[in-house]
């Protein structure tokens, strides 16, 4: 990874940190896509310590404009970019809304990738074999479908299922987006961390802390939930790769609903509708 430039989203916790400071280890040099610039700044004097000094910028992903706002920033320095590593999440046990108006997880978890993406494609497109990495979850078992009859779980919240139908949705989104990038020097390959401890759930007060804390003896650390996002960005193995969904660094095939296509594709017309934001490909 040496020389590589690296952008990675949700880097200050959780399996984001562990990738972050992985990368910056194998000599990537780092931006830090933050929503939190002070613990921003903090990982960048960490990393800062013992390999290049990463760049630092803020981003919300519970809101589009700042989505674009921080992908603007990126886009002015003109400076090509490796790898994306859309690792942020977010989980909640009640409904709530982003500053767009849509469903948070969904909009956080989806439409914020979805949108970022396609606005760094130009800094990709500069560089050499570049790759878009996305953190899925094995939790699009948990539904069988994304739900189109209430899309934005204005009728009825459960917690699991709309987790589970934004990570169908980073499935579904990269398998989209590699069959517009065939033909191109651009991979996109998804994956499943595993039941990781991070602190995803822990803006759900004491409940989401306690849970996690229960169950933490049963699931494995950051930096092992960490080891496929690294692969992803890194690994020769995968150079050719695109479209997959990995595990354990290995690639498995994700239930059916995963794999269809005309869902994937559905999906991708829905989300340039709420982004607003049709992809140059």
């Amino acid at each position: 990874m040496k020389g590589k430039h690296v952008a990675i989203t949700g880097p200050t916790a959780g399996i984001g940190r562990a990738a972050a400071l992985e990368l910056a280890r194998r000599g990537a040099s780092l931006t830090l896509l933050c929503r939190d610039a002070t613990k921003g700044m903090a990982l960048q004097a960490e990393i800062a310590e013992f390999a290049d000094k990463p760049e630092v910028v803020t981003i919300d992903m519970a809101s589009l404009a700042s989505v674009r706002s921080a992908a603007e920033a990126m886009l002015s320095t003109d400076r090509p970019l490796d790898v994306l590593l859309n690792n942020a999440g977010v989980v909640n046990t009640a409904r709530r809304t982003s500053v767009d108006g849509f469903e948070e997880t969904f909009a956080v978890n989806h439409l914020a990738p979805f949108l970022l993406t396609g606005l760094l494609l130009p800094l990709l497109q500069q560089a050499p074999r570049a790759r878009i990495v996305t953190v899925a979850s094995d939790a699009h078992t948990f539904v069988r479908g994304l739900g189109w009859e209430d899309m934005q779980a204005e009728r009825s919240y459960k917690t699991f299922r709309e987790y589970g139908r934004s990570k169908l949705a980073n499935i579904l989104f990269t398998r989209a987006l590699a069959r517009r990038l065939r033909g191109t020097d651009i991979t996109a390959n998804c994956l499943h961390p595993g039941a990781v401890a991070t602190s995803l759930g822990s803006n759900n007060g004491p409940f989401g802390s306690i849970v996690m804390t229960m169950l933490k003896p049963f699931i494995r650390s950051p930096e092992r939930g960490a080891e496929t996002s690294v692969y992803l960005c890194s690994s020769s193995e995968v150079a050719s790769i695109s479209g997959g969904y990995f595990a354990n660094c290995r690639e498995k095939q994700p239930k059916p609903w995963a794999q269809d296509d005309a869902e994937a594709e559905r999906l991708w017309q829905y989300s340039e509708e709420c982004t607003t934001f049709a992809y140059p490909l």
